[in-house]
């Protein structure tokens, strides 16, 4: 079961300028909108999103902000 967890104001602000950005990778643009969808509501991260969270946190390539998009939608999956 979740804790509850919610998606912050800002990280919710990172994800909207992750999205924005033209720049942003695929992974970071599909971590960001997982992470806006969840923001102020207690939807939980899909399997896919959370395998995806996990890669770019073990990818020492992912930026600092792709790695907290991650850790966001991570927190927010569904305990087993």
């Amino acid at each position: 079961m979740s804790k509850g967890e919610k998606t912050s104001s800002r990280v919710g602000t990172t994800a909207s300028n992750v999205l924005r950005n033209p720049n942003a990778s695929a992974a970071a643009k599909s971590l960001a909108g997982s992470a806006l969808a969840q923001t102020g509501t207690n939807k939980q991260t899909s399997p896919a999103v959370a395998t995806k969270a996990a890669k770019a946190l073990d990818d020492g390539r992912s930026s600092g902000t792709t790695k907290t998009l991650a850790g966001s939608t991570l927190t927010q999956k569904t305990k087993k």
